[in-house]
C-alpha cells in the first residue's frame, strides 16, 4: 500500500480518539494496527477510536486477561490484543491471532513489541510517546517501511 508516514501531536484522550476515529477509515479490512509504547500511553483511547470509526458500539476496555476482545458490528469486526503476557510463538499461536489475521478483520495489538518479529511488513506501527501529561506523539508507519527519522 502507500505509504503511511504520519505524525500526529495530540493534547488530549478526546483527541486521540477522534484522531483514530478518522485515521481506521483510510484503511482497507484486514489491516493490523500494532502498537509500540508503554502503559499510559493512550493505546486503549486510540483503538476506542478505531472501534468508533469503524461504527461499532461497543465498550472497549484493554483485553489484558482474556488476551483478545472482538468487537463486531454489522459485517465489520474488530479484534483487540494485549500481548502483555505473550512471549513465545507457542503462545502466540494459543492466542488465535493468526486465525485471526487470516480473518481479513481489522486487528489491533497492544505491546506488539513482544510479538515484533510475527508481524506482517504491511503491519501498521502505531508508535506511542508521552511529551507532557495528557500530550502524546503519534508516529504510524508501515513496519516495512521502517520508521523514518524525522528531523524536528
Amino acid at each position: 500500500g502507500a505509504v503511511l508516514m504520519q505524525r500526529f501531536v495530540s493534547h488530549s484522550r478526546a483527541e486521540t480518539v477522534r484522531f483514530a476515529a478518522d485515521f481506521v477509515q483510510k484503511l482497507p479490512p484486514g489491516t493490523v494496527v500494532a502498537f509500540l509504547g508503554g502503559l499510559g500511553m493512550g493505546k486503549t483511547a486510540f483503538v476506542e477510536g478505531m472501534a468508533q470509526g469503524l461504527g461499532l458500539q461497543c465498550e472497549v476496555t484493554s483485553p489484558t486477561f482474556a488476551i483478545v476482545n472482538e468487537y463486531r458490528g454489522q459485517g465489520t469486526v474488530l479484534y483487540h490484543f494485549d500481548m502483555y503476557r505473550v512471549d513465545s510463538w507457542d503462545d502466540l499461536y494459543t492466542t488465535g491471532y493468526f486465525d485471526c489475521v487470516q480473518s481479513g478483520a481489522y486487528v489491533a495489538v497492544e505491546w506488539s513489541e513482544n510479538i515484533y518479529g510475527a508481524l506482517e511488513d504491511d503491519a501498521v506501527m502505531v508508535e506511542l510517546e508521552r511529551l507532557g501529561e495528557n500530550d502524546r506523539r503519534i508516529t504510524i508507519y508501515r513496519k516495512g517501511d521502517g520508521r523514518l527519522d524525522y528531523r524536528d
